[in-house]
């Protein structure tokens, strides 16, 4: 006997006995994310490596220990997306859509990669529900696409989450704050990891995002960018804190988010569990206003978050958020084989052509096991079609539920059912 081949490690088969969540999750997402305008939009699952590197940052764990990198046959560097805010951006450079009427919104859900140890709710392919909204320099837009974070989590039923917010700064005050944390981290220089070493002259703030333990215990104490902001991105924060009291979405502010990824500038928000068994961050985001310019297009405005679908579905186990049963055969056929099995097959396909679930024997089963399986498939009713009902064009209906048995004429199955 062959050897089997199992999943790789940090991947995970989603099997029919749970798929269902996953659809009723997704459906829930879209339907949320649709009523503020957005529309699906669909990216390849490899890039060049050079859009991860610029838009992500190559000073970033993404980019510098995380992506799935390879040389294809032709020796060029392609990655798996890690993320799906720069594969974004791109698709809108390259089919011109950013001449196309202001904001511009768009939406994903898909399987992303990032090669990291595998824990509770973090895998190596997840899969994440992305919103980007392109052109909207305003406060009022950071509103929008954090009340768009705000409706999903109610929507698919969790409460115990609180929102973090903060203000990172722009090109025109961040400066000042990257040299006030150069002065500071270089007189920690021997407690912090290699890697944040080489980030100090090149990008400083990424220290605040390393996981190091020891990195992590010198940045508690770094400079705070609120302290730094320009009068700008003062008001533009203020602006936002006003619109989410407008809304009447809590928020408190955490002068430590910095979030993982280069491309933030001005709001950066999390919504953080804080229900027992799911600790951490559900979905987060925020302002990305060089992005644009970065990968090639004049400035632009934009703001979008990220949730992961496993951390979703996580959380919502442990706060118990009500998921509707899986989809069961509204209808089970028994036969007795020959000309019953013929009609048992023709009114399942008349029933599925109507979009009714019906089901009949496919295995060669006596009655008795027909019956059981039916019941192990959870169907509503079964219809035991004998020589009798053949002969006649009718046959009663049983409801599972009671076992209440109708007499009903095959001819009008399907109001019988609906």
């Amino acid at each position: 006997m062959a050897e089997k081949i199992t999943a790789q490690k940090g991947t995970k088969d989603i099997l029919p006995a749970e798929s269902y969540r996953w659809l009723h999750v997704e459906d829930v997402l879209r339907k949320t994310v649709s009523a503020y305008g957005y529309k699906e939009i669909r990216l390849p699952t490899f890039e060049a490596t050079e859009l991860f590197a610029r838009g992500v940052g190559d000073t970033t764990d993404v980019v510098g220990k995380e992506m799935y990198t390879f040389l294809d046959k032709g020796g060029r560097s392609i990655t798996l997306r890690p993320e799906g805010t720069s594969n974004t951006v791109r698709a809108l450079l390259e089919h011109g859509l950013l001449g196309d009427a202001m904001p511009l919104k768009a939406y994903y859900i898909q399987s992303c990669f990032r090669y990291e140890k595998p824990q509770s709710g973090r895998l190596r392919e997840f899969h994440q529900l992305g919103i980007e909204m392109v052109g909207a320099a305003g406060a009022d837009a950071d509103v929008q696409t954090i009340a768009v974070g705000d409706a999903v989590l109610k929507n698919v039923g969790i409460r115990s989450v609180r929102l973090e917010i903060n203000s990172i700064g722009c090109p025109h005050c961040r400066p000042a704050y990257h040299e006030a944390l150069k002065s500071y981290f270089r007189t920690h220089l021997d407690a912090l990891c290699d890697t944040c070493k080489d980030r100090l002259d090149r990008n400083p703030l990424r220290i605040l995002d390393c996981k190091c333990p020891t990195c992590a215990e010198v940045a508690k104490d770094a400079p705070l960018m609120r302290e730094f902001l320009c009068e700008e991105c003062k008001d533009h924060f203020a602006d936002v804190k006003k619109g989410l009291d407008n809304l009447g979405i809590q928020w408190v502010e955490n002068p430590t988010i910095v979030r993982g990824l280069d491309y933030y500038t001005k709001t950066v928000f999390e919504f953080v569990h804080t229900g027992a068994g799911a600790q951490g961050t559900v979905c987060g985001g925020g302002r990305y206003d060089g992005l644009i310019e970065e990968l090639g297009g004049k400035p632009t405005p934009a703001v979008g978050f990220g949730l992961g679908i496993e951390r979703l579905l996580m959380v919502m186990e442990a706060e118990g958020a009500k998921i509707p049963a899986d989809a069961v055969p509204k209808i089970y056929f028994c036969d007795m084989g020959g000309e019953t099995r013929m009609l048992a097959q023709s009114l399942a396909a008349r029933l599925r052509a109507k979009g009714i679930w019906a089901e009949h024997d496919l295995m060669g089963r006596g009655l008795k096991a027909q019956m059981k399986y039916a019941n192990k498939l959870g169907a509503e009713y079964t219809a035991v079609i004998g020589e009798t009902e053949l002969a006649e064009g009718k046959g009663k209906l049983k409801r599972m539920s009671d076992g209440i048995e109708t007499e009903v004429a095959y001819a009008e199955l399907e109001s019988a059912l609906l």
